[in-house]
């Protein structure tokens, strides 16, 4: 199982090829200040940094590489699962549509052909923000609202209420006001009024007594 992603001001992206020409030349091309650019020489290394805490947003990945091909590495990484999204961009010179098909069914977000365009493969990097973005703002919304499901959870269920004072038991054997204990279970808040028939029974006597 992968480490979980600690925060990070900027995304950290992963360059993989041995080809150490064509490794600079990509990590030249994605040079952007909010980036931070890792150079990895073969799929092995690149499958450790993937696995280590700060772990990258977004990888580009040869395909041919001694020790781990990058297909294997796309597909160990799918398979053991990330506590983040990470986009993957096959770059590789291997062209034919087949190729294309296996790279992308394997586990690929998007794949370029070598020799690569600079600008399109910018580009397809901006593309792979905006998708880790939105992912990461629809995780958090996940989070968000399991979070509001649990704390109505805590409200479900039978209360011992007073017949009389209409306290309300807790867990621990303590009577306390109902609004104490729904704002103590729930994010609520309390504004005190008085309601129609309290007014007639209680209020208006005592104006009448003044």
């Amino acid at each position: 199982m992968f480490a979980p992603v600690t925060a990070s001001s900027s995304m950290r992206i992963l360059i993989a090829d041995d080809n150490p020409v064509i490794r600079r030349l990509v990590g030249a091309t994605v040079q952007d200040p909010r980036w931070e650019v890792v150079l990895c020489c073969d799929g092995l290394e690149a499958w450790k940094t993937l696995a280590t805490t700060d772990v990258p947003m977004l990888a580009i990945l040869n395909w041919v590489m001694p020790g781990m091909d990058g297909v294997e590495v796309i597909r160990k990484t799918r398979n053991e699962g990330r506590c983040a999204p990470l986009y993957i961009i096959l770059l590789t010179a291997k062209g034919r549509r087949v190729d294309i098909v296996e790279g992308l069914k394997a586990g690929a977000d998007d794949y370029v052909v070598k020799p690569f365009d600079h600008n399109e493969l910018r580009a397809r990097v901006r593309v792979g923000e905006r998708v880790i973005a939105l992912e990461r703002r629809s995780r958090d919304r996940v989070m968000e609202l399991e979070n509001a499901l649990s704390r109505v959870s805590q409200l479900q269920g039978m209360l011992p209420i007073c017949s009389y004072c209409k306290k309300i038991r807790d867990d621990q054997n303590y009577w306390q006001q109902v609004e104490s204990y729904v704002a103590k279970h729930a994010d609520v808040k309390f504004s005190h009024s008085v309601c129609p028939d309290c007014h007639a029974l209680y209020v208006k006597p005592g104006l009448r007594l003044v």
